[in-house]
C-alpha cells in the first residue's frame, strides 16, 4: 500500500472535490489530505468529499493505522505526520500565521515511505508544500503539482515548479490516473524497454531500442551516460517532456530528440534530481557533531588538515552544512582548535554548481535552522539568505562525473546521500568500493536515508546503521581482488568520444607548399619573438624564441602573460598594454632592461600593438621583443645614474600627490562617517519596520487563506441549504394541504399556494400579523387559539366553514426547530367538504 498526501490551501476544496470524483475504486492507494484551516472554528471538509468519493472519509482525531482506499482528513488547528505507517496528530509548532502543515505531512512521509511516498500540491497561496515536495522527490518518490492556469490560486502551484520538484504538472483530474499508471510502470520496469510500436522504424533509428537510443543521444550531446540509472526514475521525469510536446511513446519521443537537439539540454536538465536543504535529516548532523566527528578528530594523529567530499551536492546546502556543523565542533572543544577542513563539493548540474558557488538562497530555506545558526551564518541581503564568507571559504566547488570522472582522494569524510537510490544495482555495487579506495583508513562515509552499503561489510563497518553512517575499514586480503580495477571510472560501458576521423588534407597542409614552409622558416629563425594575448592576458599564440622574455610560473601551469613575464619587464608592459587597448593605438617602448637568471642584463625595444583585423584576432594584443643585445659596462653605470634621478624626481611627485590624495580622503571619509551614521540609523528602523510589516503579511496571508478555505465550505453549504429550500417549496406545493407558518409573533413566516385560497395571502404579507390577514373562514377564535397553543403547546384541531360553504379541518400545532425549540406556529387547512356532505346525506338517510 502507498500513501497519496495532498496539500491545499485557499480554492482547494474544487480541486479536492475534482481529484477524488477521478479515483477509481480499489485501486489500493490511501489519501491523506491537509488544508489550511481556521483553528478557531469546526470543518466539514470530510463531509463534502464524502459526497464525491465512495471510499470512506473521515477526520483524523486520534493516531490510527493507515487503509487502503481511504481518506483522511486533517483536523483544525493540528499538524499530521506519518510514522511507521501511523497517522500521528501533534499540536502546531508555529504561531499562526506561520504555519506550513503540508510540508511538515510531506517531510514525514519522505522519512517513513521513502521512494513509496507520493505527494500532491494543490490551488493555495503561498509557499507551502514545496521543502516537502523536494524531501519526497529526494528519496525517489513521485511529486504532482496541479496546473497553475486550471488553480484558483496559483502561488503553491507555482512556488513548486519554480523549485523544480515537480515530477507531473495536470489538472486535479487527470492526477489519479497519471499516478496509478507511475505505479504500474514502477511495477513492471521491464516493459519499460518494450515501448517502440511497431511497424517501420525511422531510418535512423536502426535497431536499437527507443530507450537506448534516447541513452545515446544523451551521452552524445552531454557526455553523461544514464544507461545504468534506475528506468523508472528516469520514465517519470521523461514523461513531463512527452506530456509538453503531447507525445505518446518513447520511440516518438527518441523521434523527437533526433530532430530537436535543444530538447536534449532541456531533458539532460530535467534527469539530474538536485533536491537538498540545509540540515536535513537533524538527527543525522546531531550526531555527526556530537560522537562521529570527534571520534575522527581523535583518531587523527599528526594530521590536522582534513579533507571532506560531498557527492552530487546539487545548490551546496549540505557543503555549507557539513563547514557550519565543523565549525561550531572546533568552537566547543578547543583541543582541537587547530584543525581544518577542506571540502569539496561536486555536482554534475553546472547550474547548481553555480548557484551554491554563489551562496544565496532564498529565506524560507532558513526555516530547518535555528535562530542562532541563522545569526551566526548567515547575513540577508536583498531578500536572500548570504552564506558566511568564512564558511564559504571552506568549500571548494566543482562540476564532476561521479560515474566517468576520477574520484577526489585521501579524503577524511565523504558525504553521497540520496544519489545511489537513482542508479541500478550495478552502477551501486561498482561505486562503494570506490569511495572505500577514495576514503583514508578510518573515514567516515554517510549516505541517504534509504540507502545502504549492501553486501560490502567487509569494506565499511556500521557506526549507526539507522543513521547510514559507515566506518571505513582495512580491505580484507586477497577478497576480490579486482574490485577496485572495476569500479575505476570510467564506469560507464559506452564509449566516452566520438571518434575524429583523420584528415589527410589537414596532415599535408604546409608540407607540400613551398611557400608556407619558407614563410615558416622565416618567422621561426628571423622574425622577432612575440606573442599575441587575449583580453584577460592569456597567451593564445607564440612566435619565436621567448624564453629570455618569458618564463612559466612556478605551481600549477599558468599560461597567463602578467603571470610569466620577467619581473623587470611586468609593470612597463602591462601599462602600455591597457593604453593600447584603450586607444587602439601601437605604441613602443623604449630601452628596457631585462635580466634573465645566469646572463648578463639585456637592452630591449618592446611594440604593443592592439589588434581588430583579422575577425579572429579581434580584441587581442601583440607584443613584439627587439633584442638590442648587452647592456654596456658604462652605459650600466650612466643608465643607473639617469635612473637614480628619474626615480627620486618620480617619488617626490608621488609623495606630493598622496599626500592630496590623503587629505581629500580624510574630508571624504568624515563626510561619508557622518552620512553613514545617518543611513545606519535609517536603515535600522526600515528593517525593523520590514520586519512587522512582513509578520504582519504572512499572518494576513494565512488567515486570509484559512477564510478562503471556511468560505468555501460555507458556500458548499449554503447551496446545500439552497436545494433544501427548493425541495421544500416544491414538497409544499405539491402537496393538496394549506399550510400557513407564523414565527413567535404569529407573523407570517411563510405559506403554500393552496392557503392563498383560504386566506388573502401574498408575497408582501410576510411578516404581517395573523390578526390582520382577513380569511374565507368563519373562525373568528384563530388568532386567539393559536395563542394558547403557543402558551400550552396542546395541538387544536376544529371543524370551521367558510363563506362559500366549503368546510376545512383546521389544525394549530407548535413549530419545532431541530434544536427542540419552539420558534412558532404551523396552521394547517384540509378540505373535508366531501366527508361533511357525505355525513350529512347519511344522517338524513338514518333519519326517520
Amino acid at each position: 500500500m502507498r500513501i497519496v498526501g495532498i496539500g491545499a490551501s485557499a480554492g482547494g476544496l474544487a480541486a479536492l472535490e475534482q481529484f477524488f470524483a477521478q479515483v477509481p475504486g480499489g485501486c489500493g492507494l490511501a489519501y491523506v489530505v491537509v488544508q489550511h484551516l481556521d483553528p478557531t472554528q469546526n470543518t466539514v471538509l470530510a463531509e463534502l468529499l464524502q459526497r464525491v468519493t465512495r471510499m470512506p472519509v473521515c477526520e483524523v482525531t486520534v493516531p490510527m493505522a493507515v487503509e487502503a482506499d481511504h481518506v483522511y482528513v486533517i483536523p483544525p488547528n493540528a499538524e499530521l505526520s506519518v510514522s511507521r505507517g501511523m497517522l500521528q496528530l501533534s499540536g502546531p509548532t508555529e504561531p499562526r500565521g506561520l504555519r506550513l502543515p503540508v510540508n511538515v505531512l510531506f517531510s514525514s512521509m519522505a522519512r517513513d515511505q521513502g521512494a513509496a511516498a507520493i505527494g500532491v500540491v494543490l490551488s493555495g497561496m503561498g509557499r507551502d508544500g514545496t521543502l516537502g515536495l523536494q524531501a519526497i522527490k529526494a528519496v525517489g518518490g513521485l511529486t504532482l503539482v496541479q496546473q497553475p492556469a486550471s488553480a484558483q490560486f496559483d502561488g503553491m502551484p507555482n512556488s513548486a515548479i519554480a523549485a523544480n520538484c515537480a515530477d507531473i504538472v495536470a489538472t486535479p483530474g487527470d492526477m489519479p490516473a497519471r499516478i496509478l499508471a507511475c505505479i504500474a510502470r514502477d511495477n513492471v520496469e521491464p516493459g519499460l524497454r518494450q515501448a517502440e510500436p511497431p511497424g517501420p522504424k525511422h531510418p535512423g533509428a536502426g535497431t536499437t531500442e527507443p530507450l537506448q537510443e534516447i541513452f545515446g543521444l544523451l551521452q552524445q550531446q552531454t557526455r553523461h551516460d544514464f544507461s545504468l540509472y534506475k528506468p523508472s526514475t528516469l520514465h517519470r521525469r521523461m514523461d513531463r517532456r512527452m506530456a509538453i510536446h503531447g507525445l505518446a511513446n518513447l520511440a516518438d519521443y527518441a523521434s523527437f530528440l533526433r530532430e530537436n537537439p535543444q530538447e536534449i539540454d532541456l531533458l539532460f536538465k530535467e534527469l539530474l534530481i538536485g533536491v537538498t536543504s540545509f540540515f536535513r535529516d537533524p538527527a543525522v548532523w546531531q550526531y555527526m557533531q556530537d560522537s562521529a566527528l570527534p571520534a575522527l578528530l581523535a583518531r587523527q594523529t599528526g594530521q590536522t588538515a582534513l579533507r571532506a567530499w560531498i557527492a552530487g551536492c546539487s545548490t551546496g546546502e549540505e557543503a555549507y552544512t557539513l563547514a557550519m556543523v565543523f565549525t561550531e565542533l572546533i568552537e566547543r572543544l578547543p583541543a582541537f582548535a587547530g584543525h581544518t577542513l577542506q571540502i569539496f563539493a561536486s555536482d554534475l548540474s553546472a547550474d547548481a554548481i553555480a548557484t551554491a558557488r554563489a551562496g544565496r538562497y532564498p529565506v524560507a530555506l532558513g526555516q530547518a535552522m535555528s535562530p542562532e545558526r541563522l545569526a551566526r551564518f548567515f547575513t540577508q541581503h536583498e531578500g536572500s539568505l548570504c552564506i558566511d564568507k568564512a564558511i564559504r571559504d571552506m568549500v571548494l566547488f566543482a562540476q564532476h562525473d561521479v560515474v566517468l570522472d576520477p574520484p577526489f582522494t585521501k579524503l577524511d569524510i565523504l558525504c553521497c546521500r540520496n544519489l545511489l537510490i537513482y542508479f541500478d544495482t550495478t552502477l551501486q555495487r561498482r561505486l562503494l568500493p570506490l569511495f572505500h579506495y577514495s576514503l583514508r583508513p578510518g573515514g567516515v562515509l554517510l549516505l541517504g536515508s534509504s540507502e545502504t552499503i549492501g553486501p560490502f561489510n567487509q569494506l565499511f563497518e556500521p557506526i549507526d546503521a539507522t543513521l547510514r553512517l559507515y566506518l571505513r575499514q582495512a580491505r580484507m586480503a586477497g577478497h576480490n581482488p579486482d574490485l577496485l580495477l572495476r569500479s575505476f571510472p570510467p564506469l560507464s560501458t559506452r564509449p566516452k568520444d566520438r571518434a575524429m576521423p583523420a584528415s589527410p588534407s589537414s596532415l599535408v597542409q604546409g608540407v607540400d607548399s613551398l611557400q608556407a614552409a619558407a614563410d615558416h622558416v622565416l618567422l621561426q629563425v628571423h622574425a622577432p619573438p612575440a606573442v599575441v594575448v587575449n583580453g584577460s592576458g592569456d597567451i593564445v599564440y607564440i612566435s619565436g624564441r621567448t624564453g629570455r622574455y618569458l618564463e612559466p610560473a612556478a605551481g600549477k601551469a599558468n599560461w597567463n602573460f602578467h603571470a610569466m613575464v620577467r619581473d623587470s619587464l611586468r609593470e612597463p608592459i602591462a601599462q602600455a598594454i591597457k593604453q593600447s587597448a584603450a586607444l587602439h593605438e601601437t605604441l613602443n617602448l623604449r630601452g628596457l632592461s631585462v635580466t634573465a637568471p645566469g646572463a648578463a642584463p639585456m637592452l630591449v625595444d618592446v611594440t604593443v600593438q592592439a589588434l581588430s583585423e583579422p575577425l579572429s584576432l579581434d580584441g587581442m594584443v601583440m607584443i613584439v621583443f627587439h633584442d638590442l643585445g648587452p647592456l654596456p659596462r658604462k652605459g650600466r653605470r650612466q643608465s643607473a645614474s639617469l635612473l637614480d634621478a628619474s626615480h627620486a624626481a618620480e617619488v617626490q611627485q608621488c609623495r606630493e600627490e598622496i599626500q592630496a590624495l590623503h587629505e581629500e580622503a580624510r574630508s571624504s571619509k568624515e563626510e561619508l562617517q557622518s552620512a553613514n551614521e545617518e543611513l545606519q540609523s535609517t536603515n535600522e528602523e526600515l528593517q525593523s519596520a520590514n520586519e512587522e510589516l512582513t509578520t504582519s503579511k504572512e499572518e494576513m496571508q494565512s488567515m486570509n487563506e484559512e477564510l478562503q478555505t471556511v468560505n468555501a465550505e460555507m458556500q458548499t453549504k449554503l447551496d446545500d441549504l439552497a436545494l433544501a429550500q427548493s425541495d421544500l417549496r416544491n414538497l409544499l406545493n405539491s402537496t393538496d394541504i394549506a399550510m400557513l407558518f407564523l414565527d413567535q409573533n404569529l407573523n407570517v413566516r411563510r405559506y403554500t399556494e393552496r392557503a392563498t385560497k383560504i386566506i388573502n395571502l401574498r408575497d408582501s404579507d410576510i411578516g404581517r400579523p395573523l390578526s390582520d390577514l382577513t380569511t374565507s373562514l368563519q373562525y373568528p377564535a384563530l388568532h386567539d387559539d393559536t395563542q394558547e397553543t403557543l402558551r400550552t403547546l396542546v395541538f387544536s384541531e376544529k371543524q370551521i366553514l367558510t363563506s362559500d360553504q366549503r368546510w376545512f379541518s383546521v389544525r394549530i400545532m407548535p413549530y419545532r426547530r431541530l434544536d427542540n425549540v419552539i420558534d412558532g406556529a404551523v396552521i394547517t387547512f384540509v378540505d373535508i367538504t366531501v366527508t361533511k356532505e357525505l355525513e350529512s346525506r347519511l344522517r338524513q338517510a338514518s333519519a326517520p
